[in-house]
């Protein structure tokens, strides 16, 4: 197995060396990691991995090669057995027979429901509508349809119905390092530069340099003058995880071009919309976030704001404190978003869905009536609107109505 690890890396693009895997191994054989799925993640990638550029393409070879060989059941205390989760047969309903299958009945009966399924159940159970299971209507497992429950043991959304999920979801970072297809992104974003001379006199100035030698009786006068480098300062923020693996290859080519485009760049991430904090790497985003109102004291409005998401959620994660989907927010997403758009008066929000479904989507048109309209697609053409709408100079720009 690990020796088809080894090899699965290199195919991934991890650039591991046999030398490297030795070390894995003789770690390995010491006992570094205990018979912890978490253990070994850590001492792998301490071995294997000398760049954290390659830290993504690691997480997924590492997810595909290893999958299923923990299940991070902990929310309840109870373990649910990997047999109960095992589809084999995945059903699929027509149009009829989903509007045929009603949900429990609001939060409170789903959990509730859920623990005395826990406390009941004993075996294995397919294709019923009660139990916790596979291929079934049942509101609790894996691979059927109930148009309200909580997804246990599967891998990915496919319905996208799901109010809550049991197991512990790990976004993984944007790679920078992607160069198919973001070239053209470059050439887009490249409408947003503005060079300025900055720091030490080290750059030849050849014109300077000709006048003042001629001057000089032709002895030979250098002209030294700072370097010319783009002054726009770029901040990106990125929704991550669930509706927007859709749209990652596209957003990794954005995350590139755009870091290697701008010497003043930062990013952030959230899940659907911002709340009251964000974070810097989807590995930690649970235990490394800085307050929203702390980023806005420490970048500048001079920080023109690119938010990168589908829109694409219950509308009560925008305008409900208590909304989101993950955790309890104080503040409704969109009162923060009005806290970012007044202080960031440059700004667009690029949407990945086509705009053809923005109106039948309730929380895209929500979202584009907080921002002004200033939400574009992401396409080379959208690309072009955004760039003009950030070139523009604030005092040309109305401040937003409050949310």
């Amino acid at each position: 197995m690990l020796v088809r690890f080894f090899f699965d890396l290199r195919a991934g693009g991890v650039p591991v060396t046999l030398p490297e895997f030795l070390t894995l191994l003789e770690a390995l054989e010491a006992r570094v990691a205990t018979l912890s799925a978490d253990d070994f993640y850590q001492l792998a990638r301490v071995c294997l991995v000398k760049d954290e550029r390659h830290y993504d393409r690691f997480d997924r070879v590492f997810a595909e090669h290893f999958r299923g060989a923990e299940k991070l059941f902990s929310a309840f205390g109870v373990d649910v057995p990997d047999e109960w989760l095992r589809a084999l047969a995945e059903r699929v309903l027509s149009d009829a027979e989903k509007a045929q299958v009603e949900a429990l009945g609001g939060w409170e009966k789903l959990m509730e429901t859920l623990r005395q399924r826990l406390r009941e159940q004993q075996r294995r159970h397919e294709g019923g509508n009660r139990w916790i299971g596979t291929a079934g209507t049942s509101p609790f497992g894996a691979y059927g349809y109930n148009p309200e429950g909580v997804r246990i043991g599967q891998a990915g959304s496919r319905h996208r119905r799901a109010v809550k999920v049991w197991d512990r979801r790990e976004f993984a970072n944007l790679d920078d390092s992607v160069e198919l297809g973001t070239r053209n992104f470059k050439m887009g974003l490249r409408r947003l530069r503005r060079f300025a001379r900055e720091g030490a006199d080290y750059e030849l100035d050849l014109d300077g340099t000709i006048a003042s030698t001629a001057k000089n009786a032709g002895w030979l006068d250098l002209k030294l003058v700072p370097e010319r480098r783009n002054a726009v300062k770029v901040l990106l923020l990125v929704d991550v995880g669930g509706s927007m693996d859709d749209h990652v290859r596209v957003c990794d080519e954005l995350f590139s071009a755009a870091r290697s485009e701008f010497r003043h760049f930062e990013h952030f991430y959230f899940h659907n919309f911002p709340y009251e904090s964000l974070w810097k790497d989807n590995r930690r985003r649970h235990t490394e976030r800085m307050p929203t109102d702390q980023l806005i004291r420490t970048y500048g409005p001079d920080y023109r704001v690119i938010f990168v998401g589908d829109a694409t959620m219950s509308p009560y994660e925008i305008t409900m404190p208590g909304g989101s989907v993950e955790h309890w927010n104080a503040e409704s997403g969109a009162t923060w978003l009005g806290r970012l758009t007044t202080h960031f008066r440059r700004f667009v929000w690029l949407n990945p869905e086509p705009a053809a479904r923005w109106e039948y989507t309730p929380s895209i048109a929500i979202t584009r009536e907080l921002l002004a309209g200033r939400m574009f697609p992401l396409t080379l053409a959208g690309l072009d609107l955004a760039t003009a709408e950030l070139r523009r100079s604030p005092a040309a720009i109305s401040p937003l109505p409050p949310p």
